[in-house]
């Protein structure tokens, strides 16, 4: 399997945290910066496993610029 090299923008929102990835366009939350990180790493496992299995993976890939 390889890397993807992602960035992250954190910033808060009233008592929460919003953490977003520009590239791939998805997005979480968290009640501290770490729990955000944690949930916006987890949802972008979730895209990409979900992606695999509906056979979109390289699609999903390629319109945030990457390959696969």
């Amino acid at each position: 399997m390889k890397n993807l090299v992602v960035t992250e923008e954190i910033w808060k929102e009233g008592n929460m945290y919003t953490a977003y990835c520009p590239k791939l366009d998805v997005v979480s939350c968290g009640r501290n910066i770490e729990e955000a990180r944690k949930n916006l790493l987890e949802v972008i496992e979730i895209h990409l496993e979900e992606a695999a299995k509906l056979g979109t993976l390289k699609a999903f890939l390629e319109d945030a610029g990457k390959e696969s």
